[in-house]
């Protein structure tokens, strides 16, 4: 459990109204393709994903002016509970580099000097540790933003939720989401896995695609519904009805595995508590920090800054 950085002054406002909770691994993936590779530290590694990862949670701390917030990491692509019940999740995907995986490790103490909590599990997905934190922090007078760009997340949207795709400056509050995606957000997990998900390499059901799956889920509250009313398929108003319902009947356990690999899971276990996700900056560990690789002093100034006019509006309240 952390405290302030010192007795004199409170860095933080204890009461949580909004938790960000921040799919870091996609923002430190997004800065190792678009920042230049020429930027190094003092041994002439690569800290470019480093660098574009800070400039994120500047601006996102900036924007944002959390009080509560954590960054969760993916650990490995490989030693999820969901590699171990499907051999082939995301084994589509290519393992990161070497010089990548220094820089991850780099980006979470980069969140620690930043005094943001940083997690990440072998066994769970960064997902997985968002539901769960979601799930257990929400509140009546709460709301959870969760900050990323992948569309699984938007199943654990809830009354006053958001899901913000920074990059794009869009949120999505539960309405907007099932406008945009077709089915209520509480019917995401059901939808991939109807449809599939090529980026997670989950197959879903042959033949059924992106509209099937919205048709479906809009006649159908959930899986569970669609299998126990099944006959009824055959004669719903969409084109290759019966086709649908003999593929659904034929590959009914491939649709509940793939289920099973796009629901987030919302009760891990974790041994964090609320004053653990106190959002507690302080201006010499951030310095330390930059100057520990050699690169971004003018970052260092401009967290100084913000530090300094956060220090300054807790004065004024």
């Amino acid at each position: 459990m952390r405290s302030s950085a010192t007795d004199k002054k409170k860095y933080y406002v204890a009461e949580l109204k909004r938790l960000y909770l921040i799919d870091a691994s996609i923002y430190v993936f997004r800065a190792w393709f678009s920042m230049d590779d020429s930027i190094t530290d003092k041994q002439g590694r690569p800290v470019n994903a480093v660098y574009g990862f800070a400039h994120f949670l500047l601006q996102l701390l900036q924007q944002s002016q959390p009080t509560h917030i954590a960054a969760l990491f993916d650990e490995s692509l490989s030693s999820s509970f969901r590699n171990k019940i499907y051999p082939q999740y995301k084994a589509n995907r290519d393992p990161a580099p070497e010089e990548l995986k220094y820089q991850f490790q780099l980006c979470r103490k980069l969140c620690r000097a930043v005094g943001i909590k940083d997690m990440a599990s072998r066994r769970y997905e960064a997902d997985d540790l968002i539901g769960t934190l979601a799930e257990r922090h929400r509140g009546k007078n709460k709301q959870v933003i969760i900050v990323s760009r992948d569309k699984d997340l938007v199943q654990l949207l809830r009354h006053k939720d958001l899901f913000w795709d920074f990059a794009e400056n869009r949120q999505l509050d539960q309405q907007k989401a099932s406008e945009h995606f077709g089915v209520q957000p509480e019917q995401m997990a059901d939808f991939l896995a109807l449809a599939g998900d090529s980026a997670d390499n989950i197959p879903g059901v042959p033949g059924v695609g992106k509209k099937t799956a919205q048709r479906l889920l809009n006649q159908f509250n959930d899986l569970d519904q669609l299998y126990r009313d099944l006959q009824q398929v055959g004669g719903m108003d969409m084109r290759a009805a019966v086709r649908t319902q003999g593929l659904l009947e034929q590959h009914r356990d491939m649709a509940y595995l793939c289920r099973q690999l796009s629901e987030i899971k919302r009760d891990v276990k974790l041994q964090v508590e609320l004053s653990d996700l106190e959002w507690l900056p302080e201006h010499k560990k951030i310095q330390r920090f930059f100057n520990s690789i050699g690169v971004g002093g003018g970052l260092a100034t401009r967290f100084a800054r913000l530090l300094e006019d956060r220090e300054g509006g807790l004065d004024r309240t």
